[in-house]
Order: structure tokens, then C-alpha cells, then sequence
């Protein structure tokens, strides 16, 4: 065998595997840009009707978490639901808070389902609600994590950071909710429980990230809240609500819808339109029905609505009595967040002394200097 022939033997062994190794390696770059896309892949939001809860199962490429599991009559009807959908094992369960609107059926999930992590506050309640759930999670030989803001999770091909709760002190259980914002290729959804003003201040100073393309609606519409300034830097472009028809606290709130219909937001809700399907391809989001067009708010029944808030002719009236006087202990302003309290406000307990003010002014008078009155006491 000539020199030339033995070259050109071995460039034609060698060639093909160079060419196979270099398109693996050039190739490597496209599929990873393809999945953060969403390729042939896709996420799943489904914001199951529980009625006055929360429930919300997320899936995508053979991976499944839920967040929430609704009342304690609703636990079987959450399991049903998984099951239909093929799931077998959940990656992760997410109790938001110890409300039982939101872990009543989390002790039926639990126990039916393999759970990889089970993520709770480290906030407890005196309840049989969820003295159930620690007694399903030690039958199950399960240890509940406590996330803290800033932690971060996988889920198949999506990813997770935990935003809420910061690590300090609240009045309101709600503010303990653990809120996470979940991203699929170039997609957000932001889901925060019933995160109030208080979490959401803790959420905004912190400077994290928690725009969204899709925001689960804090506390079933209540305007305790999704403040202005929250919704501002979310920046969604849909909303989902969940809550019941007809519930008794009058959720959602006339203040919330106003809020959302200004800023451009579309609204999905499950009192007036049931389970609610959102779809991501990694671009784009679509849904298995078209936005709410009702921009109803729901109306307070009884001890429960006069508890939470009342509706819109309610809130009218109050606030046009105190527009018009003087509290007789005149007002607590925060200077920071630009608020007004009453005295009595718990959030002038919390409140830094530097960012405190005490004035005798109107409300009119302080709303045109860039105040604006405490949802909870005002």
C-alpha cells in the first residue's frame, strides 16, 4: 500500500467521527435553546375550581407539582382530578398557609400520592386542619421543607424561585404564604397565596424579580391585596382569580377588578368560568377559554363579608365618610411606603421609626402629597 492510499484510509476512518463529535457539540447550544423555548415540549397551569380555595396543579415533561389543595371537602376532588391527568407522582406540594382554603385537602393529596418535597411555612396553626397534614406527613414518613425567599427549584424543564415569606415577623397569617415565580422558556407565572400588603412590601423592597406574564391573583381578589405599587412591578398581562361563586366575603373586590381593568390586565376567573387551563410553549401562552368580560365584583354575605370587606357600595361609602373628616386621633403616616394608617393600624406597630409621621391633615389633603389610605384600616 502506497503513502497516498494510507491517507486517504485514515482520513476516511477518522473524518466521520470528527464530523459526528463537532455536530454533537454545535448541536448541543440549538437543543438547549430549543427546550428553554419550549420545543415540542409544554408547560401546563391548571387553576382548578375548588370554589372558595386555592388549588393549582403545574405540569411539564412528565414532572408535576401542586400548589394548594382547597377546602377539607375537596381533598377527593383534587386526588380525581390528578388522576385524570395521569398523575402518579408529585414533584413537589406546596401548602401556601395553614388556611384551610388552602391545605383543607392537602391531607388527602399527601397520603394518595408520592410527594418528592412537601414545602410549608414555618408557620403553624392550632387547627385540625392542619394538624391533619402533619399527621398525614408523618404517616407518609415525610419532613416538611421551609423555603425561605431567594430559593430556587427544578421542575423538568421549568424552574422555580421561592419570593415570599421574608424572614421576619407578621401580624397576619397570610403574609406568612409562601409565594413562588415560575419560568418556562421566556414565560412567568407568579403565584403568592394570600400574600397581603405587609408581604408585599417585604417582596418589593427585597428588589427581587417578580414580574410575570400570568399572575395568580393574591387572596382570591381581596383588596387586602395586590396593591398599585405590587401589581405595577408584576406587570402581568393575564390574571387568574380564584374563588367561589357567590362566596360570602364578597370576593373579588370592586378596588382589585378596577385596578386590574385599568392597568390593561386580562382576567380569568373560576367563580363565573370554572377550571382554568394556561398553556406555554416556552414564547407564547395560550388558554383553554377567552378572558372574563364581566368585571363583576362579588357582594358580602352575612358575618363573613363584614369580617373581610365590603362590597363596592360599601367602600364607596366609607371612603367618601372619611375623605370628608378628621380622624379624631389624626393619622399615622409611613413616610416609605406612603401610606395611611390609623393609630390602632397593626402596621404602625411593624412600622420603622424613622419612616413614621404623625399629622392632623384631611385624607383629600394627604392623597394629593402621594398618599394614599391602608387598605386593612382605612
Amino acid at each position: 500500500m502506497d503513502g497516498r492510499n494510507w491517507k486517504k484510509r485514515i482520513l476516511a476512518l477518522i473524518l466521520p467521527a470528527f464530523l459526528m463529535l463537532f455536530g454533537l457539540a454545535a448541536g448541543a447550544p440549538q437543543a438547549d435553546a430549543a427546550k428553554a423555548a419550549g420545543g415540542n415540549n409544554r408547560l401546563e397551569v391548571h387553576f382548578m375550581d375548588v370554589g372558595q380555595g386555592d388549588a393549582t396543579l403545574i405540569m411539564t415533561d412528565g414532572h408535576a407539582m401542586l400548589i394548594d389543595a382547597g377546602n377539607n371537602s375537596k381533598g377527593t376532588a383534587v386526588q380525581n382530578y390528578l388522576q385524570k391527568q395521569g398523575i402518579k407522582k408529585l414533584d413537589y406540594v406546596i401548602g401556601t398557609h395553614p388556611d384551610a382554603d388552602h391545605i383543607g385537602g392537602l391531607d388527602v393529596i399527601i397520603y394518595k400520592f408520592d410527594c418528592g418535597e412537601v414545602l410549608l411555612p414555618d408557620y403553624q396553626k392550632n387547627t385540625k386542619t392542619y394538624d391533619e397534614v402533619e399527621d398525614t406527613l408523618k404517616a407518609k414518613s415525610y419532613r416538611a421543607t421551609h423555603p425561605a425567599a431567594g430559593d430556587t427549584y427544578q421542575l423538568g424543564d421549568a424552574v422555580f424561585t421561592v419570593t415570599a415569606p421574608a424572614d421576619k415577623k407578621f401580624d397576619n397569617a397570610n403574609d406568612y404564604s409562601i409565594a413562588v415565580r415560575l419560568e418556562y422558556g421566556k414565560n412567568a407565572f407568579l403565584f403568592v397565596g394570600d400574600a397581603e400588603e405587609d408581604s408585599e412590601h417585604e417582596m418589593l423592597k427585597s428588589k427581587q424579580n417578580i414580574s410575570a406574564d400570568v399572575y395568580k391573583v393574591s387572596h382570591h381578589g381581596s383588596k387586602t391585596g395586590t396593591s398599585e405599587e405590587f401589581l405595577e412591578k408584576v406587570d402581568p398581562q393575564y390574571a387568574v382569580i380564584s374563588c367561589g361563586e357567590d362566596n360570602s366575603y364578597g370576593h373579588p373586590h370592586a378596588e382589585v377588578l378596577n385596578l386590574l381593568r385599568r392597568e390593561g390586565v386580562q382576567v380569568f376567573r373560576t367563580d363565573e368560568q370554572g377550571t382554568i387551563v394556561a398553556v406555554s410553549d416556552g414564547r407564547k401562552i395560550t388558554w383553554n377559554m377567552s378572558p372574563d368580560d364581566s368585571w363583576k365584583a362579588g357582594e358580602p354575605k352575612g358575618a363573613a363579608g363584614n369580617e373581610d370587606s365590603g362590597g363596592p357600595g360599601t367602600v364607596q361609602k366609607a371612603e367618601k365618610k372619611a375623605a370628608g373628616t378628621r380622624s379624631v386621633d389624626g393619622y399615622i403616616l409611613n413616610t416609605s411606603t406612603k401610606k395611611i394608617h390609623r393609630p390602632s393600624c397593626s402596621s404602625v406597630k411593624k412600622m420603622a421609626e424613622k419612616n413614621k409621621k404623625e399629622t392632623d391633615k384631611e385624607i383629600e389633603e394627604l392623597k394629593k402629597e402621594g398618599y394614599s389610605p391602608c387598605k386593612k384600616c382605612l
